[in-house]
């Protein structure tokens, strides 16, 4: 693998990236198998307010896309300002070798430069702990195990209550 780049993704990308995380999801476990619609659905419909390409040589090996989420609490309030994380992907013949990471710590880098209030995503706390993200029992999704729900504030403030991620989040083709 030649140095590596981070760039925003771009129109010329989308298939490229698509197929990528088509790759990346493929035979894992806990893949719904609409990852690659729900990457292209974001770009589609302009809600990646970061869409990040890894690519070494003039290959894409890697991608990270940031959509804003709501928070909405028991007593109806709606907290805006905060984003999640999805689908991040790693073509599989260079997954440990340090793409991931630098996706992650050039997102969130970005996200913090907008001015988010912090990030969500539904992962393995295992590899997400390491950036800061958190188990946060006063967050859910309904239908998703807590502790695969992390979060992690740019502030002191964490909401409490059920995030909605964007409609692409449904997409299946």
């Amino acid at each position: 693998m030649g140095e590596l780049q981070i760039r925003d993704q771009n129109e010329a990308d989308r298939t490229a990236v698509k197929e990528l995380v088509r790759q990346a999801f493929l035979h894992k476990p806990y893949a719904t198998g609409t990852e690659a619609f729900l990457i292209d659905a974001l770009w589609r419909r302009g809600k990646a307010t970061i869409a990040l390409v890894a690519e070494a040589d003039g290959h894409i090996l890697g991608q990270a896309a940031f959509s804003p989420v709501t928070i909405t609490g028991d007593d109806g309030q709606v907290t805006t300002g905060w984003h999640g994380l999805g689908p991040i992907a790693v073509l599989p013949e260079v997954q440990r070798k340090g793409v991931g990471s630098v996706l992650m710590e050039v997102g969130l880098t970005k996200l913090r430069a907008l001015g988010s209030a912090g990030c969500v995503l539904v992962g393995d706390p295992a590899y997400y702990e390491r950036f800061g993200f958190e188990k946060s029992p006063q967050l859910r999704v309904p239908g998703i195990p807590a502790e695969n729900l992390l979060a992690l504030p740019f502030t002191d403030t964490l909401p409490a209550g059920e995030i909605v991620f964007d409609e692409a989040f449904q997409a299946t083709s």
